[in-house]
């Protein structure tokens, strides 16, 4: 005989818990405190059980009767409807704990572990963080390319379309480590290829004039700020290192016996250790370094402390005020004029060109071949070099011809 609403509505607790059965194993059990829950008896594999279909009224008889036949479909597939239960919420537990921050603090952490330089750690810790208020919160496996579109349309729109690109490779990155770690089956960033508009190509401003060149030579010798910021930038072109690895450039890097100074790896962009030449001239500025009495960790330290290094924007800052705008000058340009000159001249090999400016081949045989190679020519390059700019900035004539290359 089946249960009727009316009568479950007038049932009243007892003071012993007594069922009020239903059909097909179904019945509701009031308790002594009032409650009112609903079970299924069911037999499997020769053993009774029960299970929880909830509780009245917010399941209702109809639903109630429903969840039944639901796990009675269950059953006669061989699957017991108690264990199904558990694993999907197992895996419901599982997946809201795997969130997309989760897994990105996951991936970072094993960047840092497999050695990548600490700017790229902050660069993908700034990603995430940009990503936080619209996937950061949501399990990785249930985020789809709606989603992930609409978060990098929100910083496109914004006029930052680089920055939209860089974001939805560092998503790919992510979603890859989770469907390697068994947490996703697809990458929605993968699929958004090609979906947002391409950045504009802008190149780092640079003069790449020979006079032009000797003119600004001559302007950061007359640079009246701090004398750590004006040896900077007197170093910068000797050296056309990345401006981040000469500001953080630190005495225990540097073997002025041996006139070289070496990047540990964690310093450098491609997270690989870099050996610079030293010139005369450029070993001439470092020990005016010295002769300033900076007994500090860094070569160029901030201006109320030398307990780090100076900041982002000082050497920028000095080229604007000695007056070239941020579309004629910054202090990555001294990489193009290095770059560009060293080719244009003829005079070394290609690679040993790329060595010295720390570029990693795409070509990881060639790579770990060239690696130790060049080290010769690239001292007699980096003295070449330093003698070519103190004849642009003394206005001498530019040798442009093409000579044969180094030995």
């Amino acid at each position: 005989m089946s249960l009727k609403a009316a009568e479950i509505r007038a049932s009243q607790p007892r003071k012993n818990a007594y069922k009020m059965a239903d059909e097909r194993g179904l019945f509701l059990l009031i308790q002594p405190s009032g409650a009112r829950l609903w079970r299924l008896k069911y037999r499997f594999r020769g053993y009774e059980k029960k299970l929880n279909l909830g509780k009245y009224p917010e399941i209702g008889l109809a639903e109630a009767r429903e969840r039944r036949d639901e796990a009675r479909r269950l059953i006669a597939s061989g699957i017991d409807p108690a264990v199904a239960r558990k694993q999907a919420e197992l895996e419901a537990a599982m997946s809201q704990a795997t969130t997309f921050r989760v897994v990105a603090d996951e991936y970072i952490e094993k960047m840092a572990c497999e050695g990548k330089a600490a700017s790229t750690l902050v660069k993908m810790r700034w990603f995430r963080d940009v990503l936080e208020p619209d996937i950061g919160h949501r399990p990785i496996a249930e985020i789809i390319p709606h989603e992930m579109l609409d978060a990098l349309r929100r910083v496109e729109r914004r006029g930052h379309r680089e920055t939209a690109h860089r974001l939805r490779a560092f998503a790919d990155r992510v979603f890859r480590y989770a469907i390697v770690t068994l947490r996703a089956t697809s990458s929605p960033a993968d699929i958004l290829r090609g979906a947002l508009t391409a950045p504009k190509v802008t190149h780092r401003a640079a003069v790449l004039e020979p006079r032009k060149v000797g003119a600004l030579l001559r302007a950061i010798d007359g640079y009246d700020g701090r004398p750590e910021t004006r040896i900077a930038l007197q170093l910068a072109p000797h050296l056309f290192v990345r401006p981040g690895e000469l500001r953080k450039a630190e005495w225990s890097e540097f073997d002025l016996d041996e006139a070289v100074w070496r990047i540990p790896a964690e310093k450098m962009k491609m997270a690989q250790p870099h050996m610079v030449p030293l010139s005369r001239q450029s070993l001439a500025l470092v020990l005016q370094l010295r002769a300033i009495a900076n007994h500090g960790t860094f070569l160029f330290p901030a201006f109320h402390t030398n307990k780090r290094c100076m900041c982002d924007g000082t050497l920028n800052q000095a080229l604007r005020r000695l007056g070239y705008a941020n579309d004629e000058m910054t202090a990555h340009g001294f990489r193009a004029i290095a770059s560009t000159f060293l080719n244009e001249s003829g005079l070394w090999n290609p690679d040993a060109i790329e060595r010295a400016l720390a570029h990693r081949d795409r070509n990881a045989v060639r790579a770990a071949y060239h690696r130790g190679t060049h080290w010769a020519e690239r001292v007699q390059m980096a003295q070449w070099w330093s003698d070519h700019l103190d004849e642009l900035r003394a206005g001498g004539e530019v040798i442009v011809a093409n000579f044969q290359r180094a030995r």
